[in-house]
């Protein structure tokens, strides 16, 4: 938690860091990297989720359960910057809406550009689940904010810092990679009763008929503690 804590005490810079350099992998891969940003599926029409607010989401069958010692809820506020120390990302965030087909509109595209958090649903700290998406690559860039995203792993630490100058901090439950197709809207957007944390980007095969990846990585993870 330390770490993560430092890495968001950076007063007046905005940075994006790959650390270690990107991992040796096949994707598709770089060198053939999506021209055209594609969202995933936004929530479910009419499940209230438009609408800015704690608890807005629709009620959901699949709810992560709480934690243990699950920590108290924190009020509204927008994330401003975050960290996640295993894979070296310290990135600002933007705020992002919903495009006219119902799928999330996406941040910049470009290896330095930020992530950016979905602001009709609950703030990092806030009860329900927060939604962040970053690019994985491109192919003018290369490798983007959320390239190393599949290598978390469970207890993996991730940091939000608010616009109130509280720090939320999150543990990383699960990694999970899904086909477009399957895109598991209930579980990334549906109704929780304490604060979850979903980050998202591109994955799978990359479909260059299409110029885009066939599938995305989802990473869960439960707030555990909050600091000032």
């Amino acid at each position: 938690m330390d770490a993560a804590i430092a890495l968001l005490a950076v007063v007046g810079v905005t940075l994006v860091v790959l650390g270690g350099g990107a991992p040796e992998r096949n994707r598709a891969d770089s060198a053939e990297a999506a021209t055209v940003a594609e969202g995933p599926p936004g929530p479910p029409s009419g499940s209230g989720s438009t609408t800015i607010g704690a608890g807005g989401a629709a009620p959901s069958s699949h709810r992560e359960p709480a934690p243990d010692g699950a920590q108290a809820a924190l009020g509204r506020s927008e994330p401003v910057l975050l960290a996640i120390p295993a894979i070296g990302v310290n990135t600002a965030l933007v705020p992002l809406g919903l495009n006219r087909d119902g799928t999330i509109a996406v941040p910049p595209l470009g290896r330095t550009a930020p992530a950016g958090w979905y602001r009709y649903l609950a703030t990092p700290g806030e009860v329900g689940p927060a939604v962040i998406l970053g690019h994985v690559d491109s192919r003018r860039d290369g490798p983007a904010v959320f390239y190393r995203l599949i290598d978390l792993r469970a207890g993996d630490q991730v940091a939000v810092r608010r616009a109130d100058g509280r720090t939320a901090l999150f543990t990383v439950t699960r990694v999970e990679e899904y086909a477009k197709a399957h895109f598991p809207t209930e579980a990334v957007y549906g109704a929780q009763d304490h604060p979850e944390l979903r980050l998202v980007t591109c994955g799978g095969e990359f479909d260059k008929l299409h110029r885009q990846y066939r599938g995305n990585v989802v990473v869960y993870a439960t707030f555990t503690a909050s600091t000032t």
